[in-house]
Formats: structure tokens, sequence, C-alpha cells
């Protein structure tokens, strides 16, 4: 499997990653050979990368944090969630609640695996899948920071609903009525959650503060350090990441996963809590397996497996093919796996496009 642009891939290539719609249902399956029809209808739905099949990559899986089906199914209950909350009717949490235990559940299991963000997004599925990525980031942290299975619920269930205060047609709400600031959908989405007795005022306080800095300098109310919650403060990081690795966000470009950690490690202690930065920067994969790489020996790789000690140092896999050979043939290559936790005057000079 590898990462390719959408303008890099062919009629007859092979999908290696399904493709949901905004409901959770599946639009494209995994292994379906891609037409030229197929390409043009993803390119008008906003996509931009693909995964693809390689026989010489075949062998390797991507290890995952959460499962497809739960992934799945966590957007389907947020659908559910969603469309409650735009119709204006009461949220009904408990699809959410269920897909919360699950995704806990699987983090806790795998909390050894560096978590790749690999979903592919278009114009229709881009609200949820971030949202999604969004509670995913946040509850590998949550494991990291050894919170309990209680305090990982609170978290996850906050993360993956922070905001839902985008979606309200409540007028009625206090933060139409108190605050007409830019960001009010913080004070939208805690007034939604609020009102359920069954989901803890912790989980509510994460879409109210997840756009607080630490310096003061964030909304609604220019909270500073401990002055805000935790979860919120893992969520800012990750909300904030995704954003920037999103060609559907309001961040003037898309960045790749490494640069877009950069930026971040430059926010601590302005936008971030430092000690939040650490803990989010040993949970992401910098370099997700699947993308292509330029290496200081001026060899072109795709990244094969993940060091979880060493994020920036990932297994690459070298492949020279003959030049008249086919890139879908399997005979006269030459591969070489490197793993650069161990080759140390090896370095990842680039992210090919």
């Amino acid at each position: 499997m590898k990462y390719l642009s959408l303008e890099q891939v062919e009629p007859g290539d092979v999908l290696a990653r399904s493709i949901y719609t905004s409901e959770g249902l599946t639009l494209l399956q995994t292994g379906v050979q891609l037409t030229v029809g197929m390409i043009n209808k993803l390119r008008r739905f906003g996509v931009t990368m693909l995964s693809i099949k390689d026989p010489l990559l075949d062998e390797v899986k991507e290890e995952e944090v959460v499962t497809e089906t739960t992934r799945k199914d966590a957007i389907r209950n947020l659908s559910a969630a969603i469309s409650c909350v735009q119709s204006g009717k009461h949220l009904d949490v408990r699809g959410v609640q269920k897909s919360v235990g699950n995704i806990v559940e699987e983090t806790l299991r795998n909390r050894r695996v560096l978590l790749n963000l690999g979903e592919i997004r278009t114009s229709d599925n881009a609200l949820y899948i971030h949202s999604l990525n969004v509670c995913m980031m946040a509850t590998v942290m949550g494991v990291g920071l050894g919170y309990n299975t209680s305090q990982l619920k609170e978290l996850a269930i906050g993360s993956l609903l922070h905001d839902i205060g985008k979606l309200s047609v409540d007028k009625d709400a206090p933060a139409y009525k108190k605050n007409s600031m830019e960001n009010h959908h913080t004070w939208l989405g805690f007034h939604i959650l609020r009102k359920k007795h069954e989901m803890s005022i912790v989980s509510a306080h994460v879409p109210l503060q997840h756009h607080e800095w630490v310096d003061g300098t964030g909304m609604p109310r220019g909270l500073t350090g401990e002055e805000i919650h935790e979860f919120a403060k893992i969520v800012a990081i990750c909300n904030y990441y995704d954003n920037l690795i999103s060609p559907f966000s309001e961040e003037k470009e898309t960045l790749p996963a490494y640069e877009a950690c950069e930026r971040v490690m430059g926010l601590a202690e302005k936008r971030f809590d430092h000690k939040m930065v650490v803990h989010f920067l040993r949970s992401i994969a910098l370099y997700p397996t699947g993308t292509s790489l330029k290496l200081s020996t001026g060899e072109i790789g795709v990244v094969i497996d993940q060091n979880r000690g060493l994020p920036s140092r990932p297994v690459v896999r070298i492949i020279k093919r003959e030049k008249a050979a086919n890139k879908r043939m399997t005979e006269d290559h030459e591969i070489n796996d490197i793993d650069l936790s161990e080759e140390t005057t090896i370095f990842i000079t680039g992210v090919m496009e």
C-alpha cells in the first residue's frame, strides 16, 4: 500500500483503503479496480490523495489502533447525532457512547501502535473524518498520559463531538443571546452537551475550551494555563493538527504530517501546553505508513513500518525497478528495507508530492 495524489492514480490501480460517505456507508470498497469514471467522480468530491495497492508492498500491513469496523461505526453514529442537532431534536448519544467505548477499548489494546491517519477525505465526509481523527488522537494521548477507562471515555466523547456547536440550530441557546464572538460554536457545543444527564460535564467542557490557548489569546473566554481543562488542551492540539493536514479545513495550506508536527511544536507554551505537545508527538506517525520519502542517499522509498520510540525514523522500503519494467510487474526489481532507527547516517530529506 502507498499513498498517491489523485493526479498520479491511473485507471486499473486498486484501492487499498475504503472511502466512506458522511453516513458511514461505503462509497468505494477496498480492492476495487479504479476506472476513469471513478477517478473523475473522486475528483469532483474533492479527493486529493488515495491509498493504492502495490504488488511489491502487499505483505506490508498497516497496524491500526482502531479497526475499520469501529471507525465506520463511529462515523455512522456521529452522523445520526449530527442529524439530531441539525433538525433541532434532542441529541441521542447512545450510539456515540457505544462507538466511544469501542475506540477506547481498542486503543488500550493497541497502545504500542503509532496512529496513522489514513482515512480518505471527500467534501461530503470531511467533517466526520475530522471529528473521528481528533477523537482517535485524543484517546491515544489519554492512554499515554495514564488516564483510566472512565476518563478516556469522557475525553473521547468530548473530542468526537468537539465541533457539534457548529451545527446547532437552537437560536434560544445562551451562546446566541450572550456571545457574538467568532467562535460562538464553542458555547453552543457546551450548551448542547451539558443538557445531557447521561454525559459528564467534563466532556461538555471540551467543545467549550478547545480554542483556548495557554497564553490567554484563545477563545471564547481568554483562559490561561491551568484555567483550561487538561482534556481541552489535548483536543486543541489534535484539532489544529488535523486541520493542518486536511485539504477541507480553513487553514491556508495543506501540510504533510511532519510539517504539521513542526507547526505544533512551534506553538508549545504559546497556544499549547508543552507537556501535551510532547505526548502528542509520541502518539502520531510523523511519516504515515505508505508515504513516499526521499532519503539522503538520493533514493526514494515507501514507509512500511513505524518505530514507536522514534516516530521520525520509520522503516523505509527502497524498490529499484528496471527502466523497461511496467509498474505492475513483480519481476525485474530489487527490494531493500532500511530501518532508519538503525541506519543512523541516513536521513529523510523530503516527502514526495
